[in-house]
């Protein structure tokens, strides 16, 4: 083991200081960098990248969502992966699990804003700010008679939306847009609170044609007609719009969630110096930049976004305005009764859902 992380560290300087030699030479053959991250949140060519710099392997393990990452976690006992992505919400749980390591040997701090990287509990002492967004809805406006402007039109659908809206498997985001929609906080406590957002979504049950979060490739439903409106993260928008400007993204009037993804060393990883290398690399301002234009979400690396092209960073969808982002709320920390009637709705709601799909 000692001897493992002494070739790491010998790794890292030699990369550093002397970059004539040959990462291929001195770096371990079998040595791999193992990610759990969304699908589609690194770009290829960057990983590509710093393989070849250090001759060692990156391989990832993709989640679905919030509650799969969790599960995969739980599963595993938060063995078998490097580095974790991981939402702002969840630092503090998995920090005290036990499942991150503490911040080490990053070396590019003075590029992020400090806004994100204290956002959080847990944030500044054990990861990495990533990327930021918001949730809201995409919509094919050439399918419907008059633009979603909110949660209201998309939990009380019409004709045209009937049977063909796609959410997201992830009891948080689905309870708290629904509590939006009502006009409460998507963090309520309140009993009556939830059991409104409760009716409201089992009513609102047979109008949802999955609760799979729906590609973002040229063979998305959304692009099909197969869905007309679907609750979605803002860059993914971005990217079916790369196949039919008929694609269009709104942050409703009540507002959505701003959510604020990280970036960690798993405690249990072997390769925690060469996983922290990585993160460097990544939080390279230039390489920053290129990852931002690849997933199309805003940077907290503020060096990146002074590289960052203006249509980039005026565009609404990436930098919402203050005014856009007025009614919106960061996810906080919910008592376990809460969580628990939060769990016990959504798991009516996909009951209801798996229904439908089988009828069909």
């Amino acid at each position: 083991m000692i001897y493992a992380f002494n070739r790491a560290v010998l790794l890292c300087f030699l990369v550093a200081f002397l970059p004539s030699v040959s990462a291929v030479q001195i770096s371990e053959p079998d040595q791999t960098l193992t990610i759990l991250n969304w699908d589609d949140y690194l770009d290829p060519a960057l990983v590509k990248a710093f393989e070849q710099r250090l001759g060692v392997r990156v391989n990832q393990v993709y989640y679905e969502s919030d509650d799969h990452r969790d599960e995969l976690m739980a599963a595993s006992q938060g063995k078998g992966y490097d580095l974790l992505v991981v939402s702002g919400l969840m630092v503090d749980t998995y920090q005290k699990q036990g499942w991150l390591a503490k911040k080490s040997v990053f070396e590019n701090d003075k590029f992020l804003a400090a806004r994100w990287v204290d956002a959080y509990a847990g944030s500044k002492e054990f990861v990495v700010p990533y990327f930021w967004g918001t949730l809201g809805i995409a919509y094919r406006q050439d399918l419907l008679t008059a633009p979603i402007t909110r949660w209201q039109q998309f939990f009380n659908p019409n004709e045209e939306m009937a049977g063909k809206i796609a959410l997201i498997n992830s009891s948080r985001d689905v309870v708290g847009m629904a509590l939006k929609s009502l006009g409460y906080s998507a963090n309520s406590n309140n009993p009556e609170h939830l059991n409104q957002a409760k009716a409201l979504l089992l009513k609102f049950a047979p109008n949802v044609k999955t609760l799979n979060y729906i590609d973002f490739d040229e063979n998305s439903a959304l692009l099909t007609g197969e869905i007309v409106a679907s609750m979605m993260y803002s860059g993914d928008t971005l990217m079916l719009q790369e196949h039919s400007d008929q694609v269009r993204y709104v942050l409703p009037e009540e507002g959505g969630n701003i959510w604020v993804d990280y970036i960690g060393v798993a405690a249990s990883s072997l390769n925690k110096v060469l996983a922290w290398e990585f993160i460097n690399f990544l939080n390279t301002p230039k390489h920053a930049a290129q990852l931002a234009q690849f997933i199309y979400y805003a940077t907290p690396n503020h060096a990146a976004e002074d590289l960052l092209p203006k249509d980039f960073t005026q565009d609404p969808v990436i930098y919402p305005s203050a005014k856009a982002l007025a009614q919106s709320e960061y996810y906080q920390p919910l008592n376990a009764r809460t969580r628990n009637r939060i769990n016990q709705v959504f798991s009516q709601l996909k009951a209801q859902t798996t229904s439908n799909e089988n009828s069909e």
